[in-house]
């Protein structure tokens, strides 16, 4: 008898278990099928409020050309408002997708509002192999962070916060991508139709939006192609780039991208840009326009610690920069029509220094030769 007590309650705690009575049904574990699916739409975007403290050196050049009728004090403040909103929308082969930004500003020139359709594109993908895409559309091309000499289709980066988005160009394009077993594992190519008429995409001929470039023929309404080819060759990145067309020279370009480590990337461009129109001023007054053969590259890397701080470094040759002479050429002819203004009340050289600095003197990367370094920490 003895025995069988050990038995009997090693029984009785096998019946206890959840799902071993013969009453008790098995617990079933049920999911909806619509919580795993992906969701056709896409909604999104922030807002951004950024107050800015402007130091002011009233002996630059800048300042004298832009500011000379201005008594602005030694420092200006602004605030400046943002929200960017982007959405998308998928059904079988169609997806569109929406980004659109609305700035609001407070400057010494007073309240200004501006809302700008950055991305409005349609895409077909009847297949794994073929893409196209009607609308307005960023294309990314380079490898760059700060610049991108081979990105002749997009409209160039800030250095001093690469990360914004950017306003696209209308344009009709498509990708055909194919996969590869050796040492090419991937390739792709881009054909892009960018048109220039009227009302559409009319400032990609000049402007701010072609620092890199004047029009290679004026007025009228132009197509313009462009191309790349893309390779995923011996684990390295690597892009043909092409343009031609009648709102800008043609231009040929190359770029890569290689990780030597699993924290160490190297990337690199190099541009071409046949016949390139450069106008610059000499310290007389003087409208010299010169036409010529521009090659500019960029050499970067990305290193990233075990402490996850990126180390970005690069440096970037504009070929169709302004030299160091034609700079301070530059300069001398404003601070000569300064004086002139203070001695006679004659701005007509100011006037003219204030357009050049506008067409080309006065962006972000004027010159030739730059150096960049970003160091960032990722968020604990």
């Amino acid at each position: 008898m003895g025995r069988r007590i050990p038995g009997i309650i090693l029984w009785a705690l096998l019946l206890s278990l959840p799902g071993q009575g013969r009453g008790e049904e098995k617990e079933e574990f049920k999911f909806e099928l619509s919580e795993t699916e992906k969701k056709p739409y896409h909604l999104g975007g922030f807002g951004e409020f950024r107050p800015v403290l402007n130091v002011l050196d009233k002996n630059a050049a800048l300042y004298k050309a832009n500011f000379y009728k201005e008594n602005l004090g030694a420092t200006t403040g602004e605030y400046n408002f943002r929200v960017q909103l982007e959405g998308s929308y998928e059904e079988g082969i169609a997806r569109l997708f929406v980004r659109f930004n609305q700035d609001v500003n407070d400057t010494y020139q007073g309240w200004s509002s501006g809302g700008t359709l950055y991305e409005g594109f349609l895409s077909l993908k009847p297949s794994e192999s073929y893409h196209f895409d009607a609308g307005k559309k960023v294309f990314k091309w380079g490898k760059g962070y700060a610049w991108n000499p081979v990105a002749f289709i997009d409209r160039p980066k800030d250095p001093n916060d690469p990360d914004l988005a950017l306003e696209g160009f209308w344009t009709l394009s498509g990708d055909y991508i194919r996969s590869f077993a050796g040492p090419l594992k991937t390739l792709s190519f881009t054909p892009v139709l960018l048109p220039v008429v009227s009302g559409i995409n009319e400032d990609f001929a000049g402007g701010l939006s072609n620092p890199a470039g004047a029009p290679s023929s004026s007025g009228g309404d132009r197509i313009n192609f462009a191309a790349r080819l893309y390779f995923l060759l011996y684990d390295t990145d690597i892009d043909l780039v092409y343009f031609t067309g009648g709102s800008r020279t043609t231009r040929y370009g190359i770029d890569f991208s290689r990780n030597i480590t699993t924290n160490l990337e190297v990337h690199g461009e190099l541009a071409h840009i046949r016949n390139f129109p450069k106008t610059f001023i000499n310290a007389d007054g003087t409208v010299f326009n010169q036409t010529f053969d521009a090659t500019g590259y960029l050499l970067g890397m990305r290193y990233l610690t075990a402490m996850d701080t990126t180390y970005i470094l690069e440096y970037y040759h504009a070929g169709t920069g302004f030299t160091k002479d034609q700079m301070s050429d530059f300069f001398s002819f404003v601070v000569r029509g300064y004086n002139e203004y203070l001695a006679t009340g004659n701005s007509t050289p100011l006037q003219r220094a204030s357009t050049l600095s506008r067409g080309g003197y006065g962006r972000n990367t004027p010159g030739t030769d730059y150096l960049y370094l970003r160091i960032s920490q990722k968020e604990p």
